[in-house]
């Protein structure tokens, strides 16, 4: 026992940068998945097909190796290389990935909304962005909540892959704290750490699913 507390403040400053990219991620990458599922239902086919190819591209690659290339393949490119410290590529990746997945998420949200709620919105003389805002994404938003909870706590652990970029994330710091003492009990504790914010994330869905089906 007196091992274990005396690991905790390590891997607690090990979390602050987990806890960091998890949060920077939800909070820039739903808007973004958002803007990008209006798009891949838009009028414009140019638009659709575009949004679709970045879609298929960023969910049909490996996250990890997505990580690598905005870190070590970016400076290479001709012209445009760009060179980024580890935490905003990671951040850069990340986004960009979990946008993939969310802007899925909500166009088959959207596409659940019947037809004829669109048609009333025109009569009533609402444009295509009055009828997204109030009618539809509200909608949305309820529709989509167990698929979003399922993507944000896969979010959390995916965020240990910031491992290979040498950033002293949780695991990162596990990794350390079990070589320096030949200890596996860090990676038990990690362990609870990881699941602590599971659960945690996994309380905050359920209850927000709660309140919304009261106006069902």
């Amino acid at each position: 026992m007196d091992y274990i507390l005396s690991i905790i403040p390590q891997m607690l400053m090990g979390t602050v940068d987990t806890l960091k990219l998890f949060f920077v991620t939800i909070v820039l990458s739903i808007p973004l998945g958002i803007f990008l599922a209006m798009g891949r239902v838009s009028a414009f086919k140019w638009l659709r097909s575009a949004i679709s190819g970045y879609v298929w591209l960023l969910r049909g690659t490996p996250l990890m190796l997505q990580l690598l290339f905005v870190y070590y393949g970016l400076p290479f490119i001709p012209v445009i290389g760009i060179r980024m410290d580890d935490f905003p590529a990671a951040v850069l990746a990340f986004v960009l990935n979990y946008a993939a997945y969310f802007c899925e998420i909500f166009r088959a949200g959207i596409q659940s909304i019947p037809v004829g709620q669109y048609e009333a919105a025109r009569t009533l003389g609402m444009n295509y962005s009055q009828t997204m805002r109030r009618i539809v994404l509200p909608q949305v938003f309820k529709i989509i909540l167990p698929p979003v909870s399922n993507e944000t706590i896969t979010l959390v652990k995916d965020t240990s892959l910031i491992y290979v970029l040498a950033m002293n994330d949780l695991l990162r710091t596990t990794r350390n704290l079990v070589q320096r003492d030949f200890n596996i009990m860090p990676f038990l504790v990690a362990a609870v750490f990881y699941l602590v914010m599971t659960l945690f994330l996994t309380y905050m869905f359920n209850r927000l699913e709660k309140r919304f089906s009261r106006y069902d």
